[in-house]
């Protein structure tokens, strides 16, 4: 991670990509490396070869468990941040549900079957509301839905607690406003989607995560600290990724929900359009292939208009 080193120098002139999410807007920069030498040559769907050795290999197929798909399950994670950044900025007219079940609920069928129903009775009182949905996989197996919700023809919005248990009516609903003091929503809501959080001297909690596979033995974890509403919160980084079933639909959301405006233009018409003169944040990954070879390199700066830069 890089704070606050702005790039000018190294990208003026490049083609990036802008993504405006609102008060958060994203900058990405590839910087495509040399293929000169590059060790294997791609030959059709399912095929590969080695140009060193002439040899043919069949690509590795990672449909049996989604825990071997870490990548594309972090693509729908920053999809989903991104969606949330776009349409909620904890306005008094925003909600957002966890809907939970009584019973150790497992089915992700009769979960999208329940919350369609919940979202009917929802809509019959309340027929303006737009949706974003999020399962979320428990490590003892049941599934929790995070819903964001915006009526859109109310100004304010208060629902009590019975309302929505009684309308949800499988176990129990936790409604919260969305705080507008946060000021990267998307990251702050979609905290626990794939990592875990951990506490080392609760031992229950420990036995859980041993249990479920989101600790092994002898195997080393990979620990974040996040501050959380004032309070430091350990996480174990990406230790829910296994827990997603293969091809589910991690999130779902209602029609008038907007996609952030994606736009390629040069670097420095893309500084003029994000105002400030450093990133709150950036970060650059290297694609690195199997044989060890760095083939890519993207940056990432985000600049939001709510924090200050210091």
């Amino acid at each position: 991670m890089i704070r606050n080193q702005p790039l000018e120098g190294i990208f003026k002139g490049k083609i990036i990509k802008l993504t405006d999410m609102g008060n958060i807007k994203e900058i990405m920069c590839i910087e495509k490396l040399s293929l000169d030498g590059f060790p294997i040559k791609k030959i059709s769907k399912n095929e590969y070869m080695v140009i060193a050795t002439g040899e043919v290999l069949e690509y590795k197929n990672y449909s049996e468990n989604r825990a071997q798909s870490k990548e594309g399950l972090r693509k729908t994670f920053k999809k989903i941040r991104e969606l949330i950044n776009t349409n909620f900025t904890g306005e008094k007219n925003e909600l957002a549900f966890t809907i939970t079940y009584a019973d150790n609920m497992t089915d992700t069928k009769v979960l999208y079957v329940d919350f369609k129903n919940f979202m009917k009775r929802l809509r019959w009182k309340y027929p303006k509301v737009e949706y974003m949905s999020i399962v979320e996989p428990q490590e003892r197996g049941a599934w929790h839905c995070h819903v964001l919700l915006k009526f859109i023809d109310l100004e304010k919005i208060f629902i009590p607690n019975k309302e929505i248990n009684e309308m949800w009516g499988n176990g129990f609903v936790r409604v919260n406003a969305i705080k507008s003091n946060v000021d990267n929503l998307g990251a702050y809501l979609s905290a626990y989607l794939g990592d875990v959080p951990v506490d080392f001297e609760d031992q229950e909690n420990l036995e859980v995560l041993m249990r479920s596979g989101v600790i092994k033995v002898g195997q080393a974890i990979n620990i974040k600290e996040v501050e959380i509403e004032g309070k430091k919160k350990k996480f174990i980084k990406g230790g829910r990724l296994h827990l997603y079933p293969t091809g589910m639909n991690i999130f779902r959301s209602s029609r008038g929900i907007k996609q952030p405006t994606k736009t390629y233009m040069r670097y420095d018409e893309a500084k003029k359009i994000v105002g400030a003169s450093t990133p709150n944040y950036s970060t650059k990954i290297n694609i690195i292939d199997d044989f060890g070879k760095s083939i890519n390199s993207i940056t990432y700066e985000q600049y939001n208009a709510k924090r200050s830069v210091k």
